[in-house]
């Protein structure tokens, strides 16, 4: 769709280029929603791609990923073996509602500004305790873990001017053991229910809700719950006001395959059988 209400588009090239935030700006990534709908209200877009940020970078303690690495290139990204949990950047790749084409452009930054209980970039990052590095409009940085970056259905952190720079993964939360679950009301539709547990090499499991909630949840067990015990711990966590609600689930049904799902996933990850 065109923008026939912007007048300027910015292109710089380092941080310090980058212009004063003003009523009616923009930040343009790969612009899949951007330019999915009119955006009357819009001005001047400031375009990050001449910023030349690395996708993806990996250290000795963590995998760095750009707000502007797409889909594709984390879903091309080579993993070492000890990374027991790699198969969840597929599996939730896999869950856009999305053409191949719109991964070689949709940014997973752009998926957790839009702050969509159904993004799955959200997802992957909130469950292998993903931490944003935010640039403040008036200067430094602030980093805040992902499960607390999404506050709501299309809400979030950032305040007017801020940027999301980058996502950084522990390498250790991508050696964990994982288990992933994802359903929706129509064979590629929309996530009604994306779940993701983890187990760390001392017991401890960790199990992130999305899709049917409003903003991630997420639930630790320092030793393993039983069938009971995360029922309890899920309904106690996840209230009735959390549930999510449109056309691609009601509250009831979201709440129910919530449960079951994270059943699944205590199962299959402590080898125990479904009551």
């Amino acid at each position: 769709m065109d923008l026939n209400t912007i007048t300027t588009v910015a292109h710089p090239q380092t941080r310090a280029q980058l212009p004063a935030w003003t009523t009616g700006d923009a930040w343009l990534a790969g612009g899949t929603w951007l330019y999915s709908e009119p955006q009357v209200h819009l001005r001047r877009l400031i375009d990050l791609t001449d910023l030349r940020w690395p996708a993806l970078t990996i250290t000795d303690s963590h995998l760095s990923i750009a707000a502007t690495c797409t889909v594709a290139q984390l879903d091309g990204l080579s993993c070492p073996p000890d990374w027991l949990a790699a198969p969840l950047i597929g599996q939730c790749c896999r869950a856009f509602l999305a053409s191949f084409k719109i991964w070689k452009t949709a940014t997973v930054g752009g998926n957790l500004c839009m702050s969509l209980p159904a993004g799955p970039m959200i997802s992957l990052t909130s469950a292998l305790d993903g931490v944003c590095t935010i640039w403040k409009a008036g200067g430094g940085e602030q980093n805040i873990p992902v499960v607390d970056f999404v506050t709501g259905n299309q809400s979030n952190r950032l305040m007017p001017g801020d940027l999301l720079r980058q996502i950084d993964i522990p390498i250790a939360a991508l050696r964990r053991r994982a288990a992933f679950r994802q359903i929706s009301l129509a064979p590629v539709g929309r996530s009604a229910a994306l779940l993701i547990g983890s187990l760390d090499p001392d017991g401890k499991l960790t199990l992130t809700i999305t899709a049917s909630t409003v903003r991630p949840v997420q639930l630790s067990f320092a030793k393993a719950p039983d069938a009971a015990a995360l029922r309890a711990a899920v309904s106690e966590g996840v209230t009735e006001e959390l549930y999510n609600t449109d056309i691609h689930g009601k509250p009831l049904w979201r709440k129910h395959m919530t449960l079951r799902l994270a059943e699944e996933i205590r199962c299959e990850l402590l080898g125990a059988t479904r009551p």
